[in-house]
């Protein structure tokens, strides 16, 4: 059997009219090409679908199951392909979304929402972990876009600006420091630090530390910790000192004293990291959705 929806549009175009003419009327098409068209209908399916006299059109009992059937198949075909051109639109679908927490305070999840707003129909799923397993993630396939810091470099990623902030210093309340207003970071260099594992990143880990690095020197990290939260815990009950993106800091502890970084042009950046080569309409949407 080979029917097609134009053949199931002729065919209850006549059975909701049981009149040919005005069944062709109705599709704007000659009588004899609908009739034709029915002919043929009846041929594919190896049935009779009406009883014709000279007076009258009449629907056998094939033609009437046909009727409810082909109703329901033009109806879900409607929704099917309304479907496809939503997917094209980038109004249906799904996003995997990630990001690292020292984000959060900057806003991306807000901006998840109003994309959500925009676009009810496409079902948002939120990731967090760091920088780099994210990035490893997009790469793979198994996220679609997040916002990573200070990313390292690869060919299968393109990243797009979502904001530039500057370092601070967090030391312990007792610290010989805490009582200043601010503090150049290389006065920090021998101290113990608190900071990331490697796995974070090198772009990372060296921008991070770069207010601190002087003359090739660099600070001994005595501790590390999953999360900036962590890290500054550690560092308010004495464990060390650390440097952290400003954003990072804002739930800092009473234990921590901020400081910040005289003279220091270092900055963190944070981006919308995509792979290379997509370049779906949903995606656009997004990005179009969250742009400020």
């Amino acid at each position: 059997m080979d029917v097609d929806l134009r053949q199931l549009r002729a065919f209850l175009a006549v059975a909701d009219e049981l009149h040919f003419s005005r069944a062709a009327e109705r599709l704007r098409i000659a009588q004899p090409a609908l009739s034709q068209q029915i002919r043929r209908t009846e041929r594919d399916l190896g049935v009779d679908l009406f009883v014709r006299t000279s007076r009258s059109v009449a629907l056998t009992p094939a033609g009437r199951v046909l009727q409810g059937r082909a109703r329901s198949l033009l109806e879900q075909a409607e929704r099917d392909l309304d479907e496809v051109v939503r997917v094209s639109r980038g109004e249906v679908g799904r996003l995997d979304v990630g990001f690292v927490v020292s984000a959060l305070p900057l806003g991306p999840v807000e901006r998840v929402q109003v994309f959500r707003q925009r676009f009810p129909l496409v079902r948002v799923e939120l990731t967090e972990g760091y920088s780099s397993t994210l990035l490893a993630r997009i790469v793979r396939g198994e996220l679609d876009l997040a916002v990573v810091r200070d990313p390292d470099p690869d060919p299968a990623v393109g990243l797009l600006p979502f904001r530039t902030e500057r370092f601070v210093a967090a030391v312990p309340r007792g610290h010989r420091l805490a009582g200043r207003a601010s503090i150049a970071g290389t006065e920090l260099v021998d101290e113990p630090f608190v900071f990331f594992p490697p796995i974070a990143g090198a772009v990372a880990t060296e921008r991070n530390l770069a207010p601190v690095v002087v003359d090739g020197r660099r600070p001994q990290v005595v501790q590390e910790a999953t999360t900036w939260a962590t890290v500054l815990h550690l560092v308010g009950v004495g464990l060390g000192v650390t440097v952290a993106p400003e954003s990072a800091t804002l739930a800092a502890p009473d234990t921590v004293v901020l400081l910040p970084l005289d003279g220091d042009e270092h900055r963190s950046e944070l981006h919308w990291a995509v792979r290379a080569d997509d370049d779906r309409e949903i995606l656009r949407n997004f990005i179009a959705a969250t742009e400020r």
